[in-house]
Parts: C-alpha cells; structure tokens; sequence
C-alpha cells in the first residue's frame, strides 16, 4: 500500500468518527511488550501520526512478558498491546496471553502476537489455542500492515469495549432500579433518582435534580422532590424558587412536551406514571454521548414503574396518615407526630379538641352541612394558627393540635371559635371543649394522646370553662369513674336501681300535691353512691337515655298506684337531662306514658334544669311547646343558680319555677332573702306556680309561706321514700302533712 492509500485510509476514519464518541478525548493506549528497544522506536515511528475518530495514541513501554503484565495491572483502558513472543523465555509472550486472560480478567485489551523466530510458535497452532487478535512476524509488519493492524485492533476493542460497557451499564440500571423500587417514601424515591443518574455517569451527584407534578395540575405546582449538590435545600419547594430561569424553563418544556430535553451541560428526562409524571435534571460537567444517553433512558424508563408504583404508595399512605375529609392527618399520623415529639423532647402543649353536640348539626341540618362544619373547624385551626401548629382530625368531631406552649393555648383556642362558622350557606355557632396536657406527664405520644383524652372527658363531665388541663390525679379519678360506669350499667341491667318519692306541698293548705321521683343506686353493703356522683357519669355514658326512659315508666306507675289512695290531683315531677331531650324517641315516651297510665293534663311534670336551657335553647324551647300542649307540666328546676336563663324566662312555655336549696339555706341572711323574693316575685308576674325544696324548719316554711310560695318539699315534711313506705305515709297522714313532721 502506497503513502497516498494510507492516508486515504486514515482519512475513511476519520469520515466515520461518530458524532456520539467525539466527546471522549483521551487518547487510545498501546503497550509495546518487546525486549528490543529497537522495535518500540520503529512501532512508534511508524504508528505516531494515527488519529483514530479524534484520539491520538498513547504509547506504554515494557521491555519483558513481566513487566506488560504488571504495567496491565495497573494502567486502565490499554486497548491494544503488540506483544513479542520471545523474550525471556521463547515462550513468555505466549504464557503472558493466558496470564491477561485468566488472572488479570481482561477480555477486552486487544492483543497482537509478534515474532521474529516464526519456528517457535506455528501461527496456526497459536491463534487456534489463544485468545489473541492477530500474529504477525516481524519482518511482515511493514508500515501499512501495521496502521492496518492496529486500527484493525482499536476499533475491535472499541466495539467490545461498548459492549461491556453496555452490559456493566445494564447491571448497574437493574441494580439501580432494584434499589430504588426499596423504597416507598416520594421523597426517598426522588433523592434515590438523583443519586443513581450520578452513579450510572461516574459522577458526584452535585447538581443534580428530581421534580414532579400531577399531570392534571397548572406548572405553578411543579415542586422539588430530591436533589443533590446546591441544589439539596431545594427539597419540598417550588422549582421557581431556584431562581434558575434556564434550569426552569428546561423542566417545564420536559414536562409540557413529555419529552427528553439534551442542553449543553445539562439533560432533563421525561419521567411518566399512570396520573402523574416528573423531570428529573441533570445538570453534569461533561456532555454525555450516545452510550450514556442511551444508558439513562433505559434507567429511566425502568423506574418509571417505580415511580407509579411509589405514588400508588404515596396514595395507600395517604388513605392511611390522611384524613379523606379535611386532608388533615389522621389519628394514625398524628399518633406517630406525638411520638416524634416526645422523642425530641420539645416543649409542646397538646390539646384533643371535641365540637360540642356535633350529632345535633348532622340531624338537623344534615350530614353534608356537617362535613362541611368539619372542613371549616379544621380550615380555621389551620389559618388561625402558625405552622409550628400540627392539626389533625382523629376523631369524628375530635381534633388534635401539637403545638408552643405560647401558642395553643384555651383563650386562643376561644378566641378562634368565637365568631360562626359557615357550613355551605349555614351560618354555624361552635362550641369547643379541649383537654390540654404537657410532655412531662407523659412516658410516651400515646400516652398523651390518652392523658388529652382525659383532661378533655373532665372538661365535659365537671362542665368547665371549656377546657381541663391533665392532671396525674385525673387517670385514678378517670378509672373509678370507669368502673361506676361499667358497675352502673351491670346493675341497670341487672335491676338494682330503685325510684324513690319525695312528697311535694301545699304551703297553705298542708295537702300532699305531688312527689319528685329520685333515682338511688343501692349498694350490697346497704349504702348509697350518691345521685351528684353517679348521674353526670350516666349523662356523659349517654346510659341516662335508657335509665331516664326506666325512672319515667316507673314513675308514672307509681303515680297510677298513689292516685288510689289520695286521688287524682296527685302529680308526678320527673328530672329529665340533655342527652333525654336530644334522643329522637324522647317525645313518644312522654306520650306513651300518659296514655299507658292515663295520666291527664297536670299529672305528669317534668323538671330541667338551667344548663340543660342554655345548651341548645331553640331545640329545648321547641320540645317544651310541645310537652306543654299536650298538658305536661315544666319545672325549672335550681332556678337562681346560674342566672344564665334570665334571657330567656319569659320565652320558657314553663309552668313551675323551683327555688333552689342553696337560697333556702341562706333565706335568713339579706341577700339570701333579696334573690329569694326576686325569683318570687317574676314566678308571680309570670303566673307561674312556685316551690321550695330544701325546707327542713319550720321557721322557713313559714317564711316561704308568707312570700307567698305556692309549694314546698323537704325533710320537714318527708324525706325521698320507696313506693311501699309512701303509700303508708300518705295513708298514716291522710294525704297531708298539716302538722311539723322531722324525719
């Protein structure tokens, strides 16, 4: 081949480098193992002006079969060697070809057998018994056999080279992607990306980015899911928040057009789930050729599953830790958010927050109406307080707030549940009660979750002033009341509760004209717990509803019987709580007994009290019209004590107004007397009937009497009796009490 073919033939490679491996400067590595310097000079002379697809070469040195293998061992990415085969031994090039092989591992390098003394080594024999490129004589490589041969070789190893590195590439994606399906987190996903484009590459992963949004969502909601370098604080913020208008532009043109975008330094991938897809940017230092571009969309592509499979995740761990309603976490969520907050032993308060009556609004108004109470009660907590504040939902009208001590407090709570809240087109009043509890009463987040629970049952047992601090005496007071209400209910059942009569009377005339029916709850040892201890647990267990139910068929049956023996001006008052008047069934009862024991107008009188007025007004107000057109009596029972049902008095359809011991007991110091006559005097303006309880002298029946109190009932007359010593009271005192009478 003549000088001018030969650079014909450099010029054809040069034509064929391709526009993908351009980017790879580094020059191709040939190793020279020969024990005659002579022939590395010649080899170099001769091969020193070949560029082969924009590589010069770089030549190595090795003057035995030793020395190439050690210079091997260390030098990465020799691509050719021309290797003698005699050197110091006749077959030492021959055994350094087994040894590249089969020690070293290298199936890559390609090398070229060379040999002055043919005889030693047949060439068929050799290139049929090892693993070699080609075997020349010396004498043969004239200077085109040899840029002949040894472009032959380069391009062979660049060609196995791709191919290996297309296989380490492919096991480095399925090990990529099998580490990345691991994880479940978005987040752990997106930085797992990040982390592993930068390995596929061989680079750090400084610069690099992962962001996402819902395919049905604007590009105003493209956010940060991982990243790397100084790009890291960017993780959960906006991508405009970069500040990075190329970077941005890129994203959102990726995400727009679902479509890979390659730049000068850097390459944003389309990554696409079933609703949802990402962009994940690469900003590299080098640009990337064909073998990387096409090892990153096989990467991408596989973890594209990946990516659906950890948003179905995100999703089951949505329904999981969210509440579907109000999007607030749920009581799972905030349970693990409690522990978090123990472990880091900040100095939190933690309130369990409960909507008074919430059932009232989904009965009245309806179940929507109260979603949408929901939403706004968990909405406003939100706005009203800052983010330190952690809210959630772990209850059906139960909230949960982690937050500064500073900051979550009860007036604040107050103060943020003060003005309505609209539920559609309902404007709502709210009334919160919050158990509030502090860390250091705690040994763990549920057992602060327990203690909020707590404070928050004393809040609405004891009425306070909407809201309980806990206390550690709070869990022993909270599990004996467990246990009477658990007793109460067994013995409900079991029949062990009794109804007992006080007489009612004529101040003027000394007749008997009717009894209050007392519920008492005997004990085994012949005591009593007392109704103030029992009765609030049974109003907050709702057991009241059944019991109320009992105590009014028991006391309608026992008026049916005493009507026998002192006629049928006889009544009956009967003490009634909220949780009666809310139940559904309440009015039915009252009419099945005055039809049952045919009691007619005047007989059957049932008591309330202030606070039962002042919880739900409208409602009360509405069932009392109704109980009094059907000539049911209504008394106020402790009138006077909390003043709160002034405002509404004269809207009451009440027939009695009951003056309350406490006056009756403080009727002989002045401003006992004063509250005394005022309350008598609006029952007189009112032409409502009067009555005293409490009456134990004689000296306070007479005082009641010249005010003109219509009724009294007391220990001076009698005290509460069971039906079978009624009924011989009454006939031992022929229906009255005209004569002081101490029991």
């Amino acid at each position: 081949m003549n000088k001018a073919a030969s650079n014909d033939d450099l010029l054809v490679f040069s034509d064929e480098v391709e526009e993908s491996v351009q980017i790879q400067k580094l020059p191709w590595k040939i190793l020279i193992a020969d024990d005659d310097p002579e022939i590395h000079a010649v080899t170099k002379l001769a091969l020193s002006d070949l560029s082969l697809e924009g590589k010069k070469i770089k030549f190595l040195d090795a003057y035995s079969a030793e020395e190439a293998l050690q210079m091997l061992a260390k030098e990465q990415d020799v691509a050719m060697i021309l290797l003698d085969v005699v050197m110091e031994s006749e077959d030492a090039g021959l055994k350094a070809v087994k040894r590249i092989r089969e020690d070293l591992k290298n199936d890559e390098v390609r090398i070229v057998l060379r040999t002055g003394q043919p005889g030693y080594a047949p060439e068929e024999e050799v290139i049929t018994a090892y693993d070699i490129n080609d075997y020349k004589t010396k004498t043969d490589l004239t200077r085109n056999k040899l840029l002949t041969t040894a472009v032959s070789a380069l391009r062979s190893y660049r060609q196995i080279r791709t191919i290996s590195q297309n296989r380490s590439g492919l096991e480095k994606i399925i090990r990529a992607a099998a580490t990345l399906m691991e994880r479940h987190s978005i987040i752990n996903f997106s930085e797992g990306v990040v982390t592993q484009l930068a390995s596929l590459l061989g680079m750090s992963p400084e610069g690099l980015l992962c962001a996402r949004t819902r395919v049905r969502d604007s590009e105003e909601d493209i956010i940060v899911l991982g990243a790397a370098g100084h790009y890291a604080n960017t993780i959960q913020q906006p991508i405009s928040s970069i500040n990075n208008p190329g970077l941005e532009a890129a994203v959102r043109e990726c995400l727009s057009t679902h479509r890979h975008v390659y730049l000068d330094g850097a390459s944003v991938f389309y990554i696409e789930g079933k609703g949802h897809h990402a962009a994940a940017y690469l900003d590299s230092h080098r640009p990337l050729g064909e073998l990387d571009h096409q090892m990153l969309e096989i990467f991408i592509a596989n973890i594209a599953i990946g990516f659906e499979n950890v948003n179905l995740f995100e999703e089951l761990r949505t329904a999981a830790y969210r509440d579907p309603l109000t999007k607030l976490p749920n009581r799972a969520e905030f349970a693990r958010l409690l522990q978090d907050s123990f472990n880091e032993e900040q100095d939190h308060i933690y309130a369990v927050i409960d909507i008074s009556h919430f059932s009232d609004v989904n009965e009245t108004l309806g179940q929507d109406v109260g979603n949408m109470l929901l939403k706004a009660v968990g909405a406003r907590f939100v706005e009203s307080f800052s983010s330190d504040v952690v809210v959630s939902r772990i209850g059906a009208d139960v909230y949960g707030l982690i937050g500064p001590r500073k900051e979550l407090t009860p007036e604040r709570i107050r103060q943020i549940s003060a003005e309505p809240y609209m539920a559609g087109e309902d404007r709502i009043p709210v009334q919160l009660v919050s158990g509030l509890t502090q860390r250091h009463n705690a040994s763990s987040g549920l057992d602060i979750l327990k203690q909020g629970y707590i404070a928050l049952k004393t809040a609405k047992l004891h009425r306070l002033d909407g809201y309980a601090y806990f206390h550690p005496n709070m869990e022993e007071e909270t599990a004996r009341r467990l246990d009477l209400v658990r007793r109460l209910r067994t013995d409900f059942r079991a029949e062990k509760l009794a109804v007992w009569y006080q007489p009612q009377v004529d101040l003027t005339t000394g007749d008997v004209v009717g009894f209050e029916a007392l519920l008492r709850w005997p004990q085994q040892d012949g005591s009593y717990i007392p109704p103030s201890e029992f009765i609030p647990l049974a109003e907050y267990s709702g057991l009241v509803v059944d019991i109320g139910a009992w105590v009014l068929d028991e006391a309608c049956r026992a008026l049916q019987q005493l009507s026998s023996v002192c006629g049928q001006h006889l009544r009956m008052a009967v003490n009634v709580s909220i949780p009666q008047f809310r139940n559904a069934d309440f009015p039915e009862q009252v009419e099945r007994v005055l039809k049952q024991y045919q009691l007619g107008e005047g007989r059957l009188e049932l008591e309330i009290t202030e606070s039962i007025i002042m919880d739900d007004p409208e409602m009360v107000i509405a069932l009392l019209k109704q109980f009094r057109e059907r000539g049911v009596g209504v008394a106020v029972d402790d009138f006077g004590v909390g003043f709160s049902s002034l405002n509404y008095i004269q809207k009451l359809p009440i027939s009695k107004l009951k003056i309350d011991r406490s006056f009756v007991q403080n009727s002989d110091t002045k401003s006992g007397a004063v509250i005394i006559e005022t309350i008598t005097r609006m029952g007189h303006q009112l032409g409502l009937t009067t009555i005293a309880e409490g009456i134990e002298t004689e000296l306070q029946r007479g005082h009641f009497k010249g005010l003109k109190v219509h009724e009294a009932q007391g220990y001076l007359f009698a005290k509460p009796m069971p039906l079978a010593e009624v009924e011989l009271f009454l006939n031992q005192n022929n229906c009255g009490v005209k004569k002081q009478r101490r029991v």
